[in-house]
């Protein structure tokens, strides 16, 4: 039993019926369905809303009503069409037009029925204004080929012209090519001579590389004299410092210069001291005498003792 009930779920799965979503029944009447069959898609733009679920022939006014199954959250519309249509490998499905989605249809209810045209009709259509106009293009057809007769007349000239050419071209290359020979000939030459002149002009090249070479040796020893020269002297001036009968090497080693000129610097600093503490002591029309100084000096240290007990 289980098996059986597997099966039919399966078979009914493969034919297309989802039993696991909800869907909406619609009717659509047609005068040939061109060999649609059960489970034939319905689309709309393209993409599967749902399927043919059932086929059958209506006595009453010799039509076919075919009933389709579509997804439930698919808003068919007023307006709404359905199309027969048939691709090049003879698959058929109906192309839904869904119309007016804010007044939807019912459930149950029919929808208009369209089929589209093949190719075959489309020529069928069409083949009586190509006649029409198959007439008119051979008698263009007619002027065209009278005007190209008398066309081919005028050009018949200049092909005969034109025979002429090849051999007006011949002859131009045949002169290209003397000339190209002579041109070759007199670069050969020119190449030769060319040659014979730098092989003359070799040795001289030799000779003048030896004269370079000799007055750059030349010059080079002109430079180690004059350094040699100049080391002589140095040595002799530090020759004369070592000796220490002179103002410079006395300079050098001896400390005397460096000692009086600190003494002298010292008295210096002591100067300005002074200065600064007793500028009156240098400012009066003749300065103060040395015991005037002593007394002022006095009189200060007396002062600071009293202040600093």
């Amino acid at each position: 039993m289980l098996a059986i009930t597997m099966l039919y779920f399966g078979f009914n799965f493969l034919k297309g019926k989802d039993f696991f979503s909800t869907t909406k029944n619609y009717y659509v009447k047609y005068d040939n369905i061109s060999q649609l069959t059960v489970s034939n898609p319905v689309l709309v733009n393209g993409f599967a809303v749902g399927r043919v679920s059932s086929i059958r022939l209506l006595e009453t006014d010799n039509k076919v009503l075919v009933e389709l199954e579509i997804d439930s959250k698919v808003i068919i519309g007023n307006g709404a069409k359905a199309t027969l249509n048939s691709d090049f490998l003879g698959s058929k499905s109906i192309l839904l037009d869904l119309g007016d989605y804010k007044k939807p249809l019912p459930d149950r209810d029919t929808i208009q029925a369209l089929i589209a045209k093949g190719m075959f009709d489309v020529l069928e259509e069409t083949a009586t204004p190509v006649a029409d106009n198959m007439q008119t293009t051979l008698r263009k057809l007619n002027a065209l080929m009278d005007n190209l007769s008398v066309t081919l007349d005028q050009l018949t000239p200049i092909f005969k012209q034109l025979q002429n050419t090849p051999l007006k071209i011949n002859g131009t290359l045949d002169r290209a090519a003397t000339s190209m020979d002579e041109i070759s000939g007199s670069i050969k030459n020119v190449s030769g001579k060319f040659n014979t002149t730098m092989a003359e002009l070799d040795p001289t090249l030799k000779n003048f590389k030896i004269i370079s070479d000799s007055l750059t040796q030349i010059k080079l020893n002109q430079t180690l004299l004059k350094t040699n020269a100049t080391l002589t002297s140095i040595n002799e001036t530090l020759a004369k410092l070592k000796k220490g009968d002179n103002t410079a090497s006395k300079l050098l080693t001896e400390d005397s210069l460096y000692v009086n000129l600190n003494k002298l610097l010292i008295s210096m600093d002591s100067l300005s001291k002074h200065f600064n503490a007793h500028p009156k002591h240098f400012l009066g029309p003749l300065g103060k005498s040395s015991k005037k100084i002593e007394r002022d000096l006095q009189k200060e240290a007396e002062e600071q003792k009293k202040a600093n007990p």
